[in-house]
């Protein structure tokens, strides 16, 4: 009775993680088949095997399903694990790099077709550049020794962090562009070795 009982959070945590990436596998490939704009929410919820209220629950809009994942706080967490004495671009590329291999072994084709619908369907590009704030807020944070309480980052951590976002997001586009090919990892490391010695 205690062994059901300390299993039963794993359990129900698992079937809520199964539940959201099933929606979102049924998402991706009927964006695929019929275009974003053409595909509804209720469509998607069928698919799925779920209510259109259960999706809701798990993603709070249709462009949630492209766009949100566990990707930004592990990048956070990753970069508060490295030495605060490393250069500001190191410990950015560091855990971008971490983070992505962590889950490009398992979910790259996923990642080459969500990238591929964000670059191709307008209202996504538009949220990814606000989601690209928050990252950029997520990161900062993440380097402040006080947390997200602490002093106010100065002008030139800002623009490094900036400069960091736009060449891993460049990375991603030459990738996308190129249909998957080189490797996403080794165009981040490309992007943030041009980054460090430029010219």
């Amino acid at each position: 009775m205690t062994l059901v009982t300390e299993t039963e959070p794993d359990w129900r945590q698992r079937k809520r993680h199964a539940t959201r990436d099933r929606i979102r596998t049924t998402a991706l490939r009927l964006f695929r088949e019929q275009g974003y704009d053409a595909t509804t929410v209720e469509q998607i919820a069928a698919a799925a095997g779920v209510s259109h209220m259960t999706f809701f629950r798990y993603f709070p809009a249709k462009e949630d399903v492209v766009l949100s994942d566990s990707y930004d706080p592990l990048i956070a967490s990753l970069i508060e694990q490295t030495p605060a004495t490393w250069p500001l671009i190191d410990r950015i590329r560091t855990a971008l790099l971490r983070g992505l291999r962590q889950v490009y072994a398992t979910d790259r084709d996923t990642l080459l077709a969500q990238n591929q619908l964000i670059v191709s369907t307008p209202v996504l590009r538009e949220r990814l550049w606000a989601d690209q704030i928050a990252t950029q807020q997520l990161i900062l944070e993440a380097l402040s020794t006080g947390g997200q309480h602490g002093p106010q980052p100065s002008f030139q951590t800002r623009v490094i962090v900036a400069a960091c976002l736009a060449a891993a997001t460049t990375a991603t586009l030459t990738w996308v562009e190129n249909g998957g090919d080189p490797e996403l990892p080794d165009l981040i490391q490309q992007a943030f070795d041009t980054l460090a010695h430029p010219g």
